[in-house]
C-alpha cells in the first residue's frame, strides 16, 4: 500500500499514484521537474519554498495551496489557472485527484493558529485514502478522519508530540501509519521509535526517514 510513498526528509512527501504528486517539497537534493500536482499545507518556509518547488515543477504542473496563502502563491510564477486556492472542510477534485481539507492547527501553542486556516489533505490514492496531516496538534477535526493511511507529525514544539501523535493515530485507527516532521528541524529518530512503541497493535508503522 505504501511503496509508491516516499518521505525525503521532515514532512516532504513524494506520492506516485499514476500521478506524481508531490506535499511540502523541502531540502530536494536532485532536480526531479516531475511533479504533476503539489500540495501546500500552510506557508512556514519548511513546507513553502520556493527553491524546492522550483526543483519538482514542471511546465504544466498544479500546486494546490490554503486559500489564505494567496499572497505567497504569487512569488511562485505559475500560471494563474495552475495556481488552486482551497478552504477547510471542503472536497474537492483537481486533476483526476479527489480530496479533501482538513484544519491543521495547534491547541496549546500560537504557531499554527486556527484562524490561518492551514491544512491537511486526505488524497484519495488507488489503495485508498492517505491523510497528510499538516502542522498540528490532535483537534477535534483530524479525530474524526478516516483514512488507510495515515501521516502524522510527531517531532514536538510546533506539532504533536511523538505520543500525541500515537494517542490520535490510534483514534482514528488507520491500516498504516507513517511519521513526519521530525528528525531535520525539529524531534529526533529517537521520536519515531517512541511514536511505534505506542500505537496500538494492530496499527502497522512504516518508518520512511532513515
Amino acid at each position: 500500500m505504501i511503496e509508491n510513498i516516499e518521505v525525503f526528509c521532515h514532512s516532504s512527501i513524494r506520492i506516485r499514484n499514476g500521478k506524481t504528486i508531490y506535499i511540502d517539497p523541502f531540502k530536494i537534493e536532485e532536480n526531479y521537474f516531475d511533479a504533476d500536482v503539489i500540495f501546500i499545507t500552510h506557508e512556514h518556509y519548511d513546507h513553502l519554498s520556493l527553491a524546492d518547488i522550483e526543483k519538482v515543477r514542471k511546465e504544466d504542473t498544479i500546486i494546490i495551496l490554503p486559500e489564505t496563502c494567496e499572497e505567497s502563491s504569487k512569488k511562485l510564477h505559475f500560471i494563474h489557472d495552475n495556481i488552486v486556492l482551497v478552504r477547510p472542510n471542503e472536497k474537492y477534485e483537481i486533476a483526476g485527484i479527489k480530496f479533501s481539507t482538513v484544519p491543521a492547527y495547534n491547541i496549546n501553542k500560537q504557531f499554527h493558529p486556527k484562524s490561518n486556516q492551514w491544512l491537511g489533505y486526505i488524497l484519495e490514492l488507488e489503495n485508498g485514502k492517505c491523510y497528510i496531516a499538516g502542522d498540528t496538534d490532535i483537534t477535534e477535526e483530524n479525530q474524526n478522519v478516516k483514512c488507510e493511511i495515515a501521516m502524522l507529525p510527531i517531532g514536538g514544539t510546533y506539532t504533536m508530540t511523538a505520543e500525541e501523535a500515537a494517542k490520535l493515530a490510534n483514534v482514528i485507527k488507520p491500516k498504516i501509519v507513517i511519521p513526519i516532521h521530525y528528525a531535520s528541524i525539529v524531534g529526533t529518530k529517537e521520536d519515531a521509535l517512541i511514536f511505534k512503541n505506542n500505537l496500538d497493535s494492530n496499527i502497522e508503522c512504516k518508518i520512511l526517514i532513515k
